[in-house]
């Protein structure tokens, strides 16, 4: 039997009084998938930033093919055999793809003064694209691309170094549609064909079962489990109790009694926006979550922007509790009484390099300063700390950056910044984007909470989301809507073919 690609024995690390990894034992084996797998908070994060070179560990050894290893910046790492494709790629939009990939190494020659050789850095291009067989033009901009597109300039640009013997994949499809992830797919698979080993980190479970050979659980900073894919199916083990170290039943709440169903708080009538969306129409009511699902293209983003005023509509009218709004901006819409939690929570939700101190008063500096002029420092923070523990932020500090903190972990300062400003509506776009499972129960729970005295609703390209956590649905396809005769009561199967071809158009 050969050795594996790539073995830990013993990996520890401690920040302060955190010890973040406790004595992990990890190894992928030659030509493998292998998904990486536990909550926020589990060490998956700490533990793939040392194996990236990112950090060094406390305790432990690394081997990559039989030779031991000790990374102390992510070159090392690079030079080892090892390349990372991060959650969210640091790619130069305005630049092209051919730049991208080799951005940093198109000098000839090393030094200040070396020469860029443009027909050299084209030609190991079309060696990449080759191998891979990769359906690319990478003279197009990255800011013109698809978002699969961008993933695979990322992860050329991760194997255009030499001798790539690991790929570690960081929630690769966030942000992909379903036919975008199979592309993707295809990559990996092909990738996998050539010998290369990839780690995949993924929230999104069923993907599991539908690219990866084998898998690992961290759990409380320790590889709890490590198995096949093929003996979890035979076993029927749930990768969720493993994760959580418990049984996990249905994450979705139970729904919002037709008793309970209050007065419509917003109303949009005929909203459109050329060339994005077109004579949208519906009402959101306390007691009920609203979801409204559509796939990239369909103009659910864009209307959620449109309501809240960052990008406004051209015609239609919108009215909270009665009163007519016209949103030029988003203070508009928060004097209106409408919270946006955005789909992209880092470029649109947080200040990064902030903490929750700072961004979770920050859409609502009246009641900030509780009605004077200046901030009362001490009442915001009572404020801050009491909705970061209703939210379940970990680890709950209020000083740490908001960049210091998993995904899942940031959305839940978006939520918090949400519940300061004690909204009358809560659009909640791609809620759950990163997010794990235990988190993602929780998220759900805090909007069906909320549905009981304020209007939620829930835009997402998950339809299984927006079925599970919606008492009415909506689909969106290509910038109109789609909505069930019977009261907003899609089917599962209902929802998700309006919402791929458009199903019976108002």
């Amino acid at each position: 039997m050969t050795e594996p690609i790539l073995t830990a024995s013993g990996v520890s690390k401690r920040f302060g009084p955190v010890l973040a990894l406790n004595d992990v034992a990890f190894h992928v084996e030659r030509g493998e998938v292998h998904a990486l797998l536990g909550i926020n908070g589990a060490g998956k994060s700490t533990f793939i930033k040392i194996l990236s070179g990112l950090i060094q560990k406390d305790t432990g050894s690394i081997r990559i093919a039989g030779q031991e290893v000790d990374f102390k910046a992510p070159e090392d790492a690079i030079h080892a055999g090892i390349a990372t494709v991060q959650q969210h790629p640091e790619l130069v939009s305005d630049m092209s793809g051919l730049d991208n990939i080799f951005l940093g190494r198109e000098c000839a020659g090393r030094g200040l003064f070396g020469r860029v050789d443009r027909r050299a850095m084209e030609q190991r291009a079309d060696a990449l694209l080759a191998r891979f067989s990769v359906p690319l033009d990478l003279s197009r901009e990255v800011g013109d691309m698809s978002a699969v597109e961008r993933e695979a300039v990322a992860i050329l640009q991760a194997l255009a170094a030499d001798d790539i013997k690991v790929l570690i994949l960081d929630e690769p499809t966030s942000t992909l549609t379903e036919i975008e992830r199979e592309d993707l797919f295809a990559l990996m698979n092909q990738l996998r064909s050539q010998g290369i080993s990839i780690i995949y980190i993924t929230h999104q479970l069923e993907e599991v079962f539908a690219i990866a050979d084998s898998f690992s659980v961290f759990r409380g900073g320790t590889c709890i489990a490590r198995m096949s894919v093929a003996e979890a199916r035979s076993e029927n083990i749930s990768l969720a109790a493993l994760m959580l170290g418990e049984a996990i039943g249905d994450i979705f709440p139970p729904k919002g009694a037709a008793e309970k169903l209050g007065e419509v708080v917003l109303k949009v009538e005929k909203l459109t926006r050329d060339g994005e969306f077109s004579n949208i129409t519906f009402e959101a009511r306390k007691g009920e979550i609203l979801g409204i699902f559509g796939l990239v293209g369909s103009g659910c983003d864009e209307l959620a922007k449109a309501i809240f005023g960052v990008t406004p509509a051209q015609s239609g009218r919108i009215a909270v509790n009665g009163a007519a709004i016209s949103p030029k901006k988003p203070r508009h819409a928060l004097d209106a009484g409408i919270f946006l939690v955005p789909g992209d929570r880092r470029t649109e939700g947080l200040a990064l390099d902030r903490p929750a101190l700072f961004n979770v008063p920050l859409a609502n500096l009246r009641r900030a300063a509780n009605g004077g002029w200046s901030l009362k420092g001490r009442q915001i923070r009572n404020d801050a700390k009491l909705l970061t523990d209703q939210v379940a932020l970990s680890p709950p500090s209020l000083t740490t950056p908001a960049s210091g903190f998993s995904g899942g972990n940031q959305q839940k300062i978006v939520l918090a910044k949400g519940l300061y400003t004690e909204a009358d509506v809560y659009i909640f776009v791609e809620p759950t984007v990163g997010v794990d499972i235990g988190a993602r129960a929780k998220i759900y729970a805090l909007m069906r909470n909320l549905s009981e005295k304020a209007a939620v609703i829930v835009i997402s390209s998950d339809c299984d989301e927006v079925f599970g956590v919606a008492d009415r649905t909506i689909a969106m396809h290509k910038g109109r809507q789609a909505e069930a005769q019977a009261g907003g009561l899609f089917d599962r199967d209902g929802l998700l073919l309006a919402g791929i071809m458009g199903g019976s158009m108002q």
